[in-house]
């Protein structure tokens, strides 16, 4: 049978894959459904495949809860509850967690590398919750097991057909030009396939050039065999070939089969992991994993699917494979160094999978001896880089191979990252004998890499130094996890302890180079080797010695040579001590890199903190005296402190002054640095505490930065929340910004300005801080350290160094230095420190009067020097802890000559506290007492110089004219107010009296004023034209000038031309200066064209930097001179229209002449309005442009009217002085085209706009008033007469054609009517004529209000009448008000009762348009009125909601499941494929990505698009300007999160997405891509075109 089976597979397989050229996916698959699967299903089940599958259901439905198993792709997001997982690399799908229980806890989300697959249903993986509700064994219901036995016969041939296809499967992936194939699979035809691997290092570009060349095929085809190539890493020029057909045939059968299917998985597994007839032949998986490097892609892939949803799935067999895959480790490690592949998809990625599971890693450490395989391989791979001394040295090591090695690393973390909880005797074996390999590992970094100070000549080449310290921050959290283990069994314990000593002493690495010498100070004897770190060679990497030091605190009862175990640590203080001195600058920036991280948050609690507590150690065991005197030999200060030493030189002056100020520092640490568990009564909480404390003291931060300068632990955990809200308090951001925490007052007091984790910046920004805060209290300057916590048994003769006789003759010198006032032997840092070791020195437990005697017999007490030293003025600002340290002395003093000599602790620091406080107390009253005195006399003094200049200037008081009292001015205030509101017409025979004309103007660029005048040179306002869709009715349609359009703007204002200013003035000579200038420097500067377009006119307003295109002149108000006829004579208005059209009215249109630089800039400005709003070439002559120009007015007052009415503004008083210039200079450029144009043109226009109201001879093909926007209509007409032209009525009847207009619009919508007028049903009557019936009188109201509020803003700025003053205070819409500033009834249908006579004919002359009776029927689009204000999408609360979305989102032209980028468009809710070729499209001839494609219709050229799996806005304006902007959704802290970088689940922030709103609304877009490619200033640019 297996045979047959082969035979048909060798006959079946070449007909289905291999002979078309071009084959098509579907009909492949239809082809392997009936010839291949079907027949082996059926062989399989020995019935219908359908019918043995749901028997196989039964026996599956009786066993217990199976895990979710979904292998996760690249970039999908994963979630990890924080709360529940046992480890971060226990994650859930998207599904899954939806589901689950974690939904309400903390979780975190991220994007997942590939490769992983979901934990729901691992009972291991997790605390509580381990299922979600569709994989909880509690929701289905069981049946009995006897009666749903697998039938023998199934299982039979499922394993004989498994082991068939395996065999197959794995011969054909594995198999190589010297394999035989066998009788059955062997070709009969010699047949050739040319296939091509990609290497990963070569560009997409160079790959499709190279197939062009190669094929001889057209871009297109090379793009998509690309993409190919980048899915499989492998293409056939020709067929498919069988290798691949292997898996892509069975695999994914197997993983359909197998998943689900409990009984099939098991047989399936015990074929792959059985061992081969052949001895020497290795098991089928065995065989898969070690070839995983030589496969494809697409095939290790489906390998790794395949591998997950069989053998991970069950926990026997996932056993057998982890013994599997950690017996082929190191090969697998091996090849994965010397593939070119990333790991996601490499077969060493399983590791996480097998290695974080905590029963499994206790038997593979047991029986695999993991720990050690682990250790070994990586020792294999790092043996090239062993020096002579068999130490580590990577000069000139390969970074691409060493990131590669340092992957292992996380898989002993994977091991160690659950520590037991019971030991047995094989785990501490086999644990002890992992720790003796991974110390052999230490030994070859301990030392490793040495530094030696370099005189005279600065260092040519600097050495490698980011290879050692990144190995350093490898090993950090696995250092601190064998801490752990160690710690949690005593046994094993002190049998580390003795490991860790023993390597450590048998390092032979920086050796002492003389005998040990004697050395004396103050009667005391040290007998120790010499050794100048300034002199000899000295490393920063010291692993042992610092490992050695975690154990040592938990087994510290030993007898060891603590001199020698401290001198490795001291060294490296001393080290960074003389860095910072600059003593070793010309050793280059490479070993101030290396003392960074040293002391750094990444790498200090492995590192410094480490060499601290072995110095504390060693400190607690030694005499004092010696111990201080190791000290001062090791930073070089022995001989000055014995004076044994002099120099004149005064950079070796600063050099021993910093020295001091760095030795007395680490005295101050060693003393006073307790919060450590071990050496105090203090716990991992409390040591966080601190340590946020001292952040927020330095300013208020944000959640993120305080997570970043915290260290964390394995499990990426800071510990963080769980002590905040006791220390801080929470304030939240505003539209912009972050949430901030900021200290409580009650923990100010635990600031200590000696922080050992302080860097030097930091510790000046905190010292500042708070003397600052202190000087604002009124409080005295003194910071001084906090009491710390007593130290544990263990370390309290740590305290003796305060008082011995060493230490007193340190603190005796420097007294004695600043006492003398000799500056350059002494600095303030130095006294300050020496203050705060005086200060711990009164707080001990000592008799007082050894002070004083220490001091005698050294020549002066120190509490004279104190006393001397109050007085000196140079030490003015250290004064106050001086005086601080005197008190204490005095209050320690007299309170143990009261109790005696024995005095506890506690009651000195009871009666310090106690007396401190009263005399800070009695301070700050005296000094609040001062101030306010010291207010007083100014206060007094300033009253008499007031009273002095009334005297001395009474004749000016006297001459105040008599006219000008109180009364006098309130009557002519409120004159003058009612002759203004009776004025407050902006049309007809009482219109108001125009305001005055434009303010003198202060050119920004040479700061001259100058008048704004008809003859004088031009004032320009910078502008910027951009078309835009904010108001469109009628989303993704596009205009051309190819209808009536741009004469006529349709209703749904599809797209419009937009010109807004940021109201900066400059001479229109000093522009083109700034323009000239602006171009020339541009150019050569790099990526300038992502920022401003040159050849479209673009620059940067020279003040705000806001981006502009063009300038607006400003033109002088046209007085108006209007003669208005009597309303009677409503027929002449029709007949002077018509003579108004032909040129023959008799009204001459003046032309006020311009001087030539204004015309000049009218003409720039009008061009760039029509090139931008047609997107055609520059064109003077084209009929078109003034009625750009009028386009473009009224576009931007309905754009304006639009954004006041979202915002709930009035209609005027609103808007900023910039806005407000801007619009009153767009209406008067607009208002002068009708002067500059062509009047012939101009005529043309007005006769074919007039032709929609009323008949004009000649003009056909009218648009209906169902296709005209009116406002559009009204602003054109309106600026085309002038006012020479009865403005009146032509605003009468625009205004009833709208209502007109609206009515149609709404026709068959309306749900009510009201009492109608005798206006009202006249109205009514002329509506039935035309065949309309029913309206409603609200609605119509509703929907001309747009246009009476456009038609008040317009006016407004084209005639300078004042509005009402009601329209300035109200946002509501108040129709009267506007009616009465219009010159229009407040009753809107009273117009059709005016004027029946001519209205009766019009009306039925606009019904009659078959456009109307289309629209009627339904036929046509009809736009409702009001105007539907567009706002973004609506988006979810919850973050988690759209990345569900994304993870459903399919892209529409491509079926494979490689990583998609789905981009949310916020103007229209659509989901896109960014930024991949497959969704490419062509745009004026060039490939653009779906985004770009998209924006050009949705947004005319603008959009704003979020990407979803990147949480991150993207802004985008034309095809090649783009920018990133943050999303409006925040995490509990206020902050945003892009890339989902600390995955804190997040929440929509209205106002932020408010923002966005506004800035699309009030046309920012543009602007704010400008001003943050300015900011960010890129060396590579983004292509956005491509997104």
């Amino acid at each position: 049978i297996g045979a047959a089976i082969l035979r048909y597979l060798g006959e079946q397989v070449p007909l289905i894959y291999c002979l078309e050229t071009e084959p098509q996916q579907g009909e492949e698959e239809q082809k392997v459904e009936q010839r291949l699967l079907y027949p082996l299903e059926c062989f399989l089940f020995g019935e219908d495949p359908c019918v043995g599958l749901q028997k196989l259901q039964q026996y599956n439905s009786s066993s217990s809860a199976q895990q979710c198993g979904r292998v996760f792709k690249e970039g999908e997001t994963v979630y990890s509850c924080r709360d529940c997982a046992i480890d971060p690399t226990c994650v859930l799908c998207i599904e899954c967690f939806q589901k689950s229980v974690h939904k309400s806890h903390r979780y975190k989300m991220h994007a997942s590398a590939g490769g992983g697959f979901c934990d729901c249903g691992d009972l291991e993986a997790w605390k509580s919750g381990p299922c979600c509700s569709q994989h909880d064994p509690g929701t289905s219901v069981t049946m009995e097991t006897d009666e749903c036995v697998m039938d023998p016969g199934l299982r039979e041939r499922a394993q004989m057909l498994f082991h068939l296809l395996l065999r197959y499967m794995t011969d054909m992936l594995v198999w190589k030009e010297t394999y035989e194939l066998s009788e059955e699979l062997k070709v009969k035809e010699d047949t050739y396939f040319c296939v091509l691997y990609n290497d990963e290092h070569h560009s997409y570009d160079h790959v499709i050039y190279t197939l062009q060349r190669a094929l001889a095929c057209d871009q297109n085809q090379a793009q998509i065999y690309t993409a190919l190539i980048d899915k499989e890493v492998s293409i056939r020029s020709i067929p498919h070939s069988l290798t691949q057909s292997a898996y892509r045939l069975f695999i994914p059968h197997f993983i359909m089969i197998s998943g689900p299917e409990i009984g099939l998985r098991e047989v399936f597994c015990q074929v792959a992991l059985e061992p081969a007839a052949d001895n020497n032949q290795l098991c089928l998986i065995s065989r898969l994993m070690l070839h995983d490097a030589k496969l494809y892609k697409g095939a290790r892939k489906v390998v790794h699917e395949l591998i997950f949803s069989s053998l991970l799935m069950d926990t026997e067999f996932k056993r057998q494979f982890a013994m599997k895959f950690t017996e082929h480790y190191k090969q697998l490690q091996e090849d994965f160094i010397s593939d070119d592949h990333q790991r996601n998809i490499s077969i060493t990625a399983l590791s996480v999978q097998i290695f974080t599971v905590p029963t499994l890693a206790r038997q593979l450490i047991e029986e695999g001896s993991v720990i050690k395989v682990i250790i070994d391989t990586v020792m294999d791979m790092m043996m090239e880089h062993l020096d002579s001394n068999n130490r580590f040295q990577f000069q000139g090591h390969n970074p691409d191979k060493f990131f590669r090695v340092q992957v292992i690393f996380h898989d002993l973390r994977y091991i160690l990252i659950s520590k037991p909880s019971v030991w047995t005797e094989t785990l501490r074996v086999k644990f002890l004998e992992g720790l003796r390999i991974f110390l052999h590992f230490l030994c070859c970094m301990q030392g490793m890499e040495e530094v030696k100070r370099q005189l005279g000549q600065h260092v040519e080449v600097e050495p490698e130094w980011e290879a050692g310290l990144t190995l350093q921050m490898q090993l950090r959290h696995i250092l601190a996890m064998f801490q752990d283990w160690c710690s949690s069994d005593e046994r094993v314990l002190l049998l580390a302890f003795q490991e860790c000593h023993r390597a450590l002493m048998s390092c032979t690495n920086q050796p002492f180079r003389s005998e040990p010498t004697d050395s004396y100070m103050c009667k005391q004897i040290l007998h120790a080797r010499p050794y100048k770190v300034s002199e000899e060679p000295v490393s920063i990497h010291l692993p042992i010695s610092r490992l050695l030091a975690g154990v040592c605190l938990c087994v510290f009862q030993v007898q060891l040579n603590f001199t020698e175990l401290a001198e490795q640590p001291l060294r490296c203080v001393v080290l960074a001590a003389q860095v910072c001195a600059d003593m070793w600058r010309r050793n280059g920036l490479s070993l101030v890199s290396q003392v960074y991280y040293y002391q750094d948050v990444k790498c200090r609690d492995e590192m410094f903190d480490k060499d601290v507590i072995m110095l504390q150690i060693a400190a607690s065991k030694m005499d004092p005296n010696h111990f201080l005197m190791l000290v001062l030999l090791r930073f070089e200060l022995f001989d000055i402190f014995n004076d044994n030493c002099s120099s004149k030189d005064q950079v070796i002056l600063k050099q021993w002054n910093r020295l001091t100020e760095e030795m007395l520092y680490l005295i101050i640490i060693i003393a006073g640095e307790r919060y450590v568990p071990g050496i105090s009564h203090v716990t991992k909480e409390d040591v966080t505490m601190r340590e946020v404390i001292h952040l927020l003291c330095i300013e208020p931060m944000a959640h993120s930065s305080l997570v970043k300068s915290l260290p964390e632990n394995e499990s990426h955990e800071t510990g963080l929340e769980t002590v905040i809200s006791k220390v801080a308090i929470f304030k939240k951001p505003g539209v912009s910004g972050h949430g901030l925490y900021e200290l409580k007052k009650e923990c100010l007091e635990e600031f200590n300005p000696f922080f050992y984790h302080y860097s030097r910046p930091q510790h000046s920004k905190a010292e500042e801080a708070q003397k600052k805060r202190r000087t604002q209290e009124g409080s005295d300057k003194a910071l001084r350290p906090p009491v710390p916590p007593p130290f544990c048994p263990a370390f309290s003769n740590i305290v003796y160094l305060l008082c011995c006789d060493i230490f007193i003759h340190i603190l005796k010198r420097i007294f004695q230095k600043a006492a003398e006032d000799r500056s350059n032997r002494w600095t303030e840092p130095m006294i300050q420190r020496v203050c705060a070791l005086l200060f711990m020195y009164l707080l001990i437990d000592t008799d007082v009067f050894a002070f004083s005697e220490t001091g005698s017999r050294h020549g002066k007490s120190l509490f004279h020097f104190l006393t001397k030293m109050k007085s000196l003025p140079s030490l003015k600002a250290q004064n106050d802890m001086i005086m601080w340290n005197l008190q204490m002395f005095e209050v320690v003093k007299c309170l143990r000559e009261k109790s005696g000599p024995v005095m506890t602790r506690i009651q000195t620091q009871e009666g310090l506290s106690h007396n401190a406080s009263d005399k800070e107390k009695a301070e700050r009253k005296r000094k609040a007492e001062a101030a306010k005195a010291h207010r007083q006399k100014i206060m007094a003094q300033m009253s008499a110089m007031q009273k002095n200049f009334i005297e001395s200037n009474k004749m000016l008081y006297d001459n105040v004219p008599e006219s000008s009292s109180q009364s006098d001015t309130a009557a002519s205030v409120d004159s003058f107010r009612m002759d203004v509101d009776e004025s407050r017409v902006a049309v007809g025979p009482q219109q108001g009296v125009c305001s005055t004309d434009w303010e003198a103007q202060i050119c920004i660029l040479c700061q001259e004023e100058q008048e704004v005048q008809a003859q004088a040179p031009a004032m320009v306002l910078t502008a910027c034209v951009q078309r835009s869709t904010v108001l469109t009715q009628n989303r993704g349609k596009t205009l051309s000038p190819k209808g009536t359009y741009p004469l006529f703007m349709p209703p749904d204002l599809a797209v419009g031309t937009h010109t807004g200013s940021c109201g900066h003035v400059m001479h229109a000579t000093c522009w083109q200066k700034y323009f000239e200038a602006v171009q020339n420097t541009t150019r050569n500067r790099l990526h300038a064209d992502l920022i401003i377009d040159l050849e479209n006119g673009e620059y940067m307003c020279p003040l705000c930097k806001s981006l502009c295109n063009t300038v607006i002149p400003l033109i002088p108000v046209e007085p108006s001179k209007l003669n208005y006829f009597s309303g009677s004579c409503a027929g002449r208005f029709l007949e002077a229209s018509w003579r108004h059209c032909h040129g023959s009215s008799g009204l001459s249109l003046s032309q006020p002449k311009f001087s030539r630089s204004i015309t000049e800039m009218l003409g720039v400005c009008a061009n760039t309005v029509h090139r931008v709003g047609l997107q055609t070439a520059p064109n003077d002559l084209c009929p078109y442009v003034p009625v750009m120009s009028w386009n473009t007015c009224a576009y931007t007052i309905q754009a304006t009217d639009n954004m006041l009415q979202e915002e709930g503004k009035p209609l005027f008083g609103s808007l900023q002085n910039r806005q407000l210039s801007g619009l009153k200079a767009l209406v008067q450029f607009s208002a002068a085209q009708r002067l500059k144009s062509s009047q012939a043109v101009i005529q043309k226009h007005f006769a074919d706009m007039l032709a929609v109201l009323v008949p004009v001879p000649n003009v056909e093909n009218t648009p209906s008033i169902l296709e005209v926007d009116f406002f559009h209509l009204l602003v054109s007409v309106f600026l085309f007469t002038g006012s020479a032209y009865n403005h009146l009525y032509l605003l009468h009847l625009l205004t009833m054609a709208h209502m007109l207009q609206v009515l149609l619009a709404s026709h068959g919508k309306h749900t009510h009517t009201l009492p109608e007028s005798d206006a009202t049903l006249k109205c009514k009557i002329f509506m039935l004529r035309a065949g309309v019936t029913g309206f409603c009188v609200e609605g119509v109201k509703r929907g001309v209000l747009p246009f009476l509020r456009c038609a008040a803003l317009f006016f407004n700025c084209l005639t300078g009448v004042p509005p009402p003053e009601e329209l300035s205070e109200s946002p509501e819409s108040q129709l009267h008000l506007l009616c009465s500033y219009l010159s229009l009834p407040s009753n809107l249908f009273q117009l059709f009762q005016d004027h029946r006579d001519v209205v009766t004919t019009l009306i039925k002359r606009w019904c009659e348009n078959t456009a109307i009776s289309k629209a009627l029927k339904g036929e046509m689009q009809i736009i409702r009125y009001p105007h539907k204000r567009n706002r973004l999408i609506d988006l979810p609360e919850d973050y988690s909601v759209l990345l569900n979305q994304a993870s459903h989102f399919k892209c529409p032209n491509s079926s494979d499941d490689e990583r998609k980028h789905p981009t949310l468009c916020l103007l229209c809710g659509v989901m896109l494929c960014a930024q991949s070729p497959c969704c490419q499209e062509q745009l004026n001839g060039e490939e653009v990505g779906a985004c770009t494609a998209h924006a050009a219709i949705c947004g005319a050229g603008v959009g704003m698009f979020l990407r979803v799996r990147e949480c991150e806005i993207v802004l985008m304006a034309s095809k090649t300007r783009g920018s990133p902007y943050p999303a409006p959704y925040l995490d509990d802290y206020g902050e945003t999160d892009p890339q989902l970088g600390r995955g804190n689940p997040l929440h929509l922030c209205p106002e932020r997405y408010r923002k966005l709103l506004h800035m699309w609304q009030q046309h920012c877009v543009l602007e704010e891509i400008a001003r943050s490619l300015e900011v960010l200033n890129v060396m590579f640019p983004f292509e956005w075109q491509m997104l």
